[in-house]
């Protein structure tokens, strides 16, 4: 029995950080039908950041201090993921609304655009995008709004994010004379995040072992739940949202501001993906590569769960975490010695974690076949969407 509630606890452990991961896309690609290729690089930027504000706590803070860096990476890695996000719906997505191919391509290359930021990216370098970005969004609404009414109006557009660009350039390279500038932050290599003293432990009940950073990520994915849901069914923008995603013509003719909507929508659902960047700093090191491992985890959870349902969003990761480990850790075996031979030869090959999510994306591509809706199927007008 002990062996049975350790499986069922680390099984809810895989379970809700794939929950935390797929919150964020659920979000997305559920509410608004975006598919963002790049959504685990903005779990990377989460986790990154996780990983400057230790260093700042390290260096610059009482060292009593220390202990709450990761409760304050939570709000600053939502709100810098949100707003890398923001930026690319208002410069990427915004034109590619309708067009899901299109969509995939283009946020697959900011992922590997995001992938080699990290890996390469200076202060210098930096500074100059970050400036010529502001410059590119700030100058339009500092011109005679005349201007952007005229049939050269796209021709000004270009022409004023070819200026901002060249400003960032500029200051770009002016910095980068200084050697302490124009060395990369990161590079290729993986780094690790020193969790606080007390998500070191583990708590023990009964038999069953409980490591405390585990159940600090069961209780932020809760947390995380419960503000959605709040979000999404009690907030005025919650409502405006479900609205725009039931009847977007509609909801436009009766004054709610569609494009507001679409930003705020990107800017949480990029949010959430940083906290999941979070919690991910807390089970391994950080490197480039870190989205790629959870990406087709994550529309995987979505697409089973059933697009835009967020109950079927936490059911369907949660069973996937908990079989993922009653396969690959061959607790299955364990609690049924008397599995017929056929059946423990095939599990015994599927036993290892790489092999068990092979079995499990099969299961549930056969699931879908009967299902292909998911586990909780859209109703309604978002059916006929």
């Amino acid at each position: 029995m002990d062996l049975l509630y350790e499986t069922l606890f680390n099984g809810l452990a895989i379970g809700s950080v794939l929950v935390l991961a797929a919150l964020g896309l659920a979000v997305v690609f559920g509410l608004m039908g975006v598919i963002n290729m790049a959504h685990g690089e903005l779990m990377m930027i989460g986790a990154y950041t996780t990983y400057v504000v230790q260093n700042i706590f390290k260096a610059s803070l009482p060292e009593g201090l220390f202990p709450i860096y990761i409760l304050v990476s939570i709000p600053i890695a939502f709100l810098v993921s949100g707003l890398a996000g923001l930026l690319l719906e208002k410069t990427v997505i915004r034109r590619l609304y309708g067009r899901p191919l299109e969509t995939l391509l283009a946020t697959w290359g900011v992922s590997l655009i995001l992938q080699q930021f990290v890996r390469s990216v200076s202060g210098a370098f930096a500074i100059g995008l970050v400036l010529a970005v502001v410059l590119g969004l700030v100058l339009p609404r500092l011109t005679p709004r005349a201007w952007w009414q005229q049939r050269w109006t796209p021709i000004l557009a270009v022409g004023n994010w070819i200026v901002s660009g060249l400003v960032g350039i500029a200051m770009a390279a002016v910095l980068g004379q200084q050697r302490a500038l124009d060395e990369p932050w990161f590079s290729a290599r993986n780094l690790d995040v020193t969790a606080p003293t007390w998500l070191r432990g583990s708590i023990d009940l009964g038999a069953v072992n409980m490591p405390t950073a585990r159940l600090f990520i069961i209780a932020l994915t809760i947390v995380s739940l419960v503000a959605v849901t709040w979000f999404l069914q009690k907030s005025v923008w919650g409502i405006r949202i479900r609205s725009v995603t039931q009847n977007r013509p509609m909801s436009d003719c009766l004054g709610i501001p569609t494009e507001k909507v679409d930003a705020l929508t990107f800017l949480v659902g990029s949010g959430l993906a940083g906290v999941a960047g979070v919690a991910v700093t807390l089970l391994g090191s950080v490197g480039p590569n870190l989205g790629g491992n959870y990406i087709v985890d994550c529309f995987m959870v979505v697409v089973l769960g059933g697009v835009g349902k967020l109950m079927g969003t936490v059911v369907a990761a949660l069973g996937i975490g908990v079989l993922s480990y009653l396969i690959g850790s061959g607790s299955l075996l364990l609690l049924w010695p008397a599995m017929p031979s056929g059946l423990n030869e095939l599990i015994t090959f599927f036993a290892t974690t790489s092999m068990a999510k092979v079995l499990v994306f099969a299961i549930i591509v056969v699931f879908l076949q009967f299902r292909p809706a998911g586990i909780f199927p859209p109703k309604g007008r978002l059916v006929e969407a």
